[in-house]
């Protein structure tokens, strides 16, 4: 996919309205700390953007999901998308969380990773398979309850939404992304 001009950039502060003021006083003045990415388009509709934000810094946050766990569900969500902002902002934040460099880089050439442990090969088929056939398996669901707990399975599930809604807004809206760490193109967009 080839990023085109910013669609949806956010307002100067000077431009924005009372609502848009609330929502980006309430950003930046949060762990966030500024209004970069998926919030920039989203800000166009400021509640929505504040409950979506909320969401996403309950999941990024305060989660139970391990974070290295979690920084890989946010990889799997670009890649599908082929979103470079969350690649290029979640991909160090995976690797500081301790995902191997062998795991990030087959995430991004789109390859199932030869060397997972048992929690990164349950976050790979929950992805694969909601995916695939929109469900996971009974074994699947057994596996998620002995390895990460029904708790962080849910939470799991509600970042793999969360980070589709953003990647899907910023797809839309163009928005600018740093070139580095680059997601590798694949198939027809690969030259």
């Amino acid at each position: 996919m080839t990023p085109g001009p910013d669609r949806l950039p956010a307002p100067s502060v000077d431009q924005m309205t009372e609502g848009q003021r609330q929502a980006f006083d309430e950003i930046s003045s949060g762990p966030r700390g500024a209004l970069i990415g998926p919030f920039a388009p989203l800000i166009q509709s400021p509640e929505l953007m504040t409950r979506v934000q909320r969401t996403g810094e309950f999941l990024r946050f305060h989660s139970s999901l391990e974070p290295r766990l979690f920084e890989m569900s946010i990889l799997l969500v670009a890649r599908r998308w082929d979103q470079q902002f969350e690649w290029s902002f979640h991909q160090p934040l995976a690797l500081a969380a301790g995902l191997s460099e062998e795991i990030v880089e087959s995430i991004g050439a789109g390859v199932r990773p030869r060397t997972m442990d048992a929690q990164e090969t349950l976050v790979w088929d929950v992805v694969s398979e909601l995916e695939l056939t929109k469900a996971i398996t009974d074994d699947t669901f057994a596996r998620a309850g002995e390895l990460i707990g029904h708790v962080e399975l849910v939470e799991l599930v509600a970042s793999l939404g969360y980070y589709t809604l953003l990647a899907m807004v910023m797809n839309v809206a163009q928005t600018p992304a740093p070139a580095e760490p680059a997601l590798p193109k694949l198939g027809k967009d690969a030259t």
